[in-house]
């Protein structure tokens, strides 16, 4: 449920946009030497982008590891992406996932075949041997998404593919439920782990540079994911909940801004946003402290990887990436596809961007808890919207 204007004090927890929108062109926040390349764990000098200081200050403090690991980390998550590509691709149907862990983001890619733990060695990333392959776990959860499409599960919230655990994992507030949604959808058994959870996914709709609030028609707040363009036209992804085409937008001043162009809810959750004149789309996400964060690509990071993202009504926070491709069941409806972060939120943050390193990874779609006592929070990966619409994401 979107929050209306006028704002009353009286707060109710309703689906909401998470802010995050376009920052005026004014300069980011200088970077000090050093902080464009790192040490990666195999002691070779690995060339990643600039890391702003208020990133490292963020994954510092919000992970609780030192400035240094958390200088590491973010280098090694960089490294991992190539190397998981490549083992991935040598690895062919054995590959079972690969991850990220501990302070420094050491990398583990797991494989059917103990035969291949050489090969993946060589590449300087820990070996793990499991039972199934990616691909087995992928057909599972495609079988439970099928399932869904024909039947909304009563009682289950969420599933998708925890690479590290080698299953597909149910949470549900119902058991017995879920268990029937499992032998309906005919997946295995043997792939899937049911758990118990109090997890209630809803949308954060609430109250443009990634980060910044927006309205929609007037009375629903949101915020921005990423300003893009396409061809000459500016505008910004955002959270498909928070408009249907064709709504009006007004920006975090309240003046004339945009129409929405396109819109997906359920099933998908993004949308994206054509501004007027009088706004441009720049390459920045509203970062700790109201700092500009410049984005520089939209690649996918691993599971157990840092991120963070920016919202218009609990500012900056950061967590890791617990797993991706995730399907979400809110009241509204089932969203696939979704990543699942141990990142609070709150009702205003819906469409905020999530950002790790200098890479955008998605735009908010909802979760459960909040900032105070902590939360999970779902996005919708940013690569969809863009291929969908023909969208180029701004970038410096």
């Amino acid at each position: 449920m979107p929050r209306k204007l006028p704002v009353l004090a009286a707060a109710v927890l309703t689906a909401g946009a998470l802010g995050v929108g376009v920052l005026p062109a004014t300069a980011g926040e200088p970077h000090p030497p050093g902080t464009g390349s790192g040490t990666a764990d195999t002691g070779t000098r690995t060339p990643v982008p600039e890391i702003a200081p208020g990133m490292l200050k963020s994954v510092s403090k919000d992970l609780g590891i030192t400035m240094a690991d958390a200088r590491l980390r973010l280098v090694n998550e960089q490294r991992a992406v190539a190397v998981e590509k490549k083992l991935r691709k040598k690895l062919g149907s054995d590959f079972g996932g690969a991850w990220v862990t501990g302070a420094t983001s050491k990398l583990v890619v797991a494989t059917t075949d103990s035969g291949d733990s050489a090969a993946i060695k060589a590449e300087g990333a820990q070996s793990k041997v499991v039972r199934h392959s990616l691909t087995e776990l992928e057909r599972a959860k495609s079988a439970l998404d099928s399932s869904a499409l024909r039947r909304s599960p009563r009682g289950t919230s969420l599933w998708g593919v925890d690479v590290r655990s080698n299953s597909v994992f149910v949470r549900a507030g119902e058991t017995a439920s879920a268990k029937d949604f499992l032998t309906r959808s005919g997946a295995s058994a043997s792939l899937v782990q049911v758990t118990q959870s109090a997890e209630k996914p809803r949308t954060y709709d609430e109250d443009l540079r990634g980060g910044d609030a927006y309205y929609t028609n007037g009375t629903t707040g949101c915020s921005i994911g990423f300003p893009v363009t396409k061809g000459s036209t500016e505008g910004f992804v955002t959270a498909g909940h928070c408009g249907k085409a064709g709504s009006k937008t007004t920006g975090r001043n309240r003046a004339a801004q945009g129409t929405v162009q396109g819109a997906a809810f359920p099933d998908d959750d993004y949308a994206w946003v054509a501004v007027n004149d009088d706004w441009r789309a720049k390459p920045y996400v509203k970062g700790p402290g109201a700092a500009n964060l410049t984005v520089a690509g939209s690649t996918q990071m691993p599971s157990g990887s840092s991120v963070c993202r920016s919202g218009a009504t609990s500012g900056w926070r950061c967590g890791t990436v617990e797993q991706h491709d995730v399907t979400v069941t809110y009241e509204q409806g089932t969203v696939r596809g979704l990543t699942r972060t141990s990142v609070c939120a709150e009702p205003g943050d819906s469409g905020g961007p999530f950002l790790s390193g200098d890479q955008a990874q998605g735009t908010t779609s909802g979760g459960s808890g909040d900032c105070s006592t902590g939360g999970t929070t779902y996005f919708q990966p940013v690569t969809e919207p863009l291929a969908e619409y023909g969208l180029t994401l701004s970038t410096d």
